[in-house]
């Protein structure tokens, strides 16, 4: 009992201590005819608060709390510190009006206690994320793989009072870039919300936490992806930056509400992952050479096909690469704009103020373009205009939402596209999807199953009917995944490569269009031209050892 009454008594002395502290510094508000302010009772603004350096502000005795423009707010303890002179100078300086404001030192340790939330980050605003370059790197040596970066992770989550949302954001940001994922997923379930990572395609659990802890991560991203924080029954979508020292990643946000809250996937667009170079995409000999030779011409148009999330922004960027040079204008028409090309001019869709892909390749075809990029094709208008100008010199390249090559000509018929004309305008179409490659490190070797052996036997009668020669392979060994290792973050899968299939306009194939056909039918009068299915494809990769059935299966139709 004595216990409790003594604590009750030091409580009720903190108490008292604390309420003449903000009796004084009211006092001497008075004094130095400033506004008191008492920060118990006042959010603090953490960009605010970065405007000086902790150690400074500490020695100090002041702290800025709140920004609007130009317009900073700052409490002191002491107005004639000379330090504080020489921080309000430096303010100045840089043309800041600045509201002066007397607290106490408990209001300052409020303040200062916020510094631990913006500890990662050199700069944050709407728009741009600053990672610390030092920062970065002791998170990428504590985090070797997957596993290191899940503990990572939940330890930040689980010290959120500690370490701040600002933390746990950056840690999770760094995590995602440390294993080379695609997408970050933040997922509102009923009682738990959960982070997952979206490598090589596939979604891997990373952590669980609270829905509190949530609510704080999506109140920071929308402010830094610039969207409205009072709208929570409406889908929104925004996009930020990523600066570290040697590149700046751009990640796209997308919020949309649910039964349980608004749930976050966030797409990380790393320049590097469009790097690659047409040779390095896994194509066969034989297509690479036909493909080379098409984006060689000066006219016409190539199609890439494909679901979303199959490559096809990196090949047209690969193919746009190969052909920028001096003498060429290129124009691209995208939604979004997601890597910026050197010597390229890009232009973005935005349908809210009226530049749709139509508008925008009608405005292209003014500007004097050799190249043109159309990001899709979605409608008749913008189908025919495409055609049209692969047909009056210009080198078309364009994305269409097929499923195989054969049917992006029964497509653009069904779009009101002139057979007459599609013969004369398409070069090539290609399909494409992303499989996962082996990790080289723990890959295994197998015997095939009877279903597979048949897939097998089925494939090599076609390519004796193709008249391909793909080289010795043993028909009777595969390769499957191992357990995982250190390697690929103990998933037995490390990379992606794509798998292809094309249909080249050809005299067959012309005489073909005029009929309406299907794509059977097209499939079949493209035989001769010796290019490999995409399920073809796929079984080489896997006799190869490059990939497994089981990871073809996932994404091919046989």
């Amino acid at each position: 009992m004595s216990d409790i009454k003594d604590t009750g008594q030091r409580n009720k002395l903190d108490e008292l201590k604390k309420q003449e502290a903000e009796e004084l510094a009211e006092m001497l508000s008075k004094k130095y005819n400033l506004p008191y302010i008492d920060l118990s009772v006042v959010s603090i603004n953490t960009d605010a608060l970065r405007l000086i350096p902790e150690i400074d502000a500490r020695s100090a005795g002041i702290a800025a709390f709140k920004i609007i423009a130009k317009k900073v707010s700052v409490v002191i303890a002491t107005p004639n510190n000379p330090k504080v002179v020489e921080i309000l100078g430096r303010f100045k300086e840089q043309n800041y009006e600045v509201i002066q404001y007397m607290g106490s030192f408990a209001s300052l340790e409020r303040a200062w206690e916020r510094y631990k939330e913006i500890s990662y980050s050199m700069e944050t605003r709407a728009g741009l994320i600053g990672v610390s370059e030092e920062q970065l790197a002791i998170f990428f040596e504590k985090a070797k793989n997957i596993s290191d970066v899940k503990s990572l992770v939940e330890e930040t989550v689980q010290n959120n009072k500690t370490q701040g949302v600002s933390k746990i954001l950056e840690i999770i940001l760094a995590g995602a870039i440390t294993v080379g994922a695609s997408d970050i997923h933040i997922e509102a379930q009923e009682k738990e919300t959960r982070l997952r990572f979206r490598l090589d395609g596939v979604l891997q659990d990373i952590s669980l936490f609270n829905p509190a802890v949530n609510k704080l991560i999506l109140s920071r991203l929308k402010l830094i992806s610039g969207l409205k924080l009072n709208i929570k029954a409406e889908a929104q979508d925004g996009r930020f930056s990523i600066n570290t020292k040697n590149k700046q990643i751009e990640v796209r946000t997308s919020i949309l509400p649910g039964p349980y809250g608004e749930s976050v996937v966030m797409r990380l667009l790393d320049p590097d992952s469009i790097s690659i170079t047409l040779d390095k995409m896994g194509m066969e000999p034989k297509l690479f050479t036909i493909l080379e030779n098409e984006i060689a011409k000066p006219n016409g148009m190539i199609l890439v096909t494909g679901p979303t999330g199959s490559g096809k922004s990196t090949t047209l960027y690969a193919c746009l690469r190969k052909v920028n040079e001096p003498g060429s204008k290129i124009i691209t028409i995208e939604d979004p704009i997601e890597y910026h090309l050197t010597g390229i001019s890009q232009t973005q869709v935005n349908e809210a103020g009226g530049y749709s892909f139509l508008e925008g390749l009608r405005a292209a075809l003014r500007q004097d373009p050799d190249i043109i990029m159309v990001g899709e094709i979605r409608d008749t208008e913008t189908a025919k205009i495409a055609i049209n100008s692969a047909l009056t010199g210009h080198l078309v390249f364009s994305t269409l939402h097929t499923n195989s090559a054969a049917g992006a000509i029964p497509r653009l018929i069904d779009l009101g596209v002139n057979p007459k004309v599609i013969g004369s305008a398409l070069n090539l179409v290609l399909a494409q999807r992303l499989v996962r490659k082996l990790c080289q490190s723990c890959k295994k070797e197998s015997v095939p199953t009877e279903k597979q052996t048949a897939l097998i036997n089925s494939f090599l009668e076609s390519l004796k009917v193709k008249k391909v020669d793909i080289g010795p392979i043993d028909p009777k060994k595969v390769w499957v995944a191992g357990k995982g290792c250190a390697a690929c973050n103990g998933i037995g899968y490390k990379g992606r490569i794509g798998v292809y299939e094309a249909i080249a306009m050809d005299d067959e194939i012309e005489k073909l269009i005029s009929q309406n056909p299907s794509e059977r039918e097209i499939n079949k009068a493209a035989i001769p031209q010796g290019i490999l299915s995409m399920s073809e494809d796929g079984i080489i990769k896997v006799l190869r050892g490059i990939t497994s059935f089981e990871e073809i299966e996932r994404v091919v139709e046989f």
